[in-house]
């Protein structure tokens, strides 16, 4: 499966964005889906998970209650919908199937990332 997570962009603090990975490939639906993200200088860190049929999703602590994650099967799509945004926010947001999990070991292939960048 091929990934390609898109929907970047600058934002306010208190501000909404809704990111987007696509995935090429049939084997799409039978993956769980993670979302990290990649601050400058640091490393990359779990946000999300949701697994292959929606029905369980798992969220780091920094973003419980702000960001929701979710898929369509069908058209071989997973978003991240992030409100509330803050400015530690910040970082390359990358998309990546493979084992339902917070560890990045668990996922590969990972999609080329999006840009978010909240200004406070």
């Amino acid at each position: 499966v091929q990934l390609q997570a898109s929907g970047g962009g600058l934002v306010q603090a208190g501000g909404s964005l809704r990111l987007s990975c696509a995935a090429s490939g049939r084997t799409f639906s039978s993956y769980d889906m993670g979302w990290f993200r990649q601050a400058p200088g640091k490393e990359r860190d779990f946000v999300a998970t949701i697994s292959w049929s929606g029905s369980s999703t798992r969220y780091a602590d920094s973003v419980k209650g702000r960001f929701t994650v979710s898929r369509d099967n069908a058209k071989n799509m997973v978003y991240l919908q992030m409100n509330s945004l803050k400015p530690e926010d910040t970082a390359v947001y990358y998309c990546a199937a493979g084992a339902y999990g917070s560890s990045v070991g668990n996922y590969g292939p990972w999609g080329q990332g999006t840009l978010v960048t909240v200004s406070s």
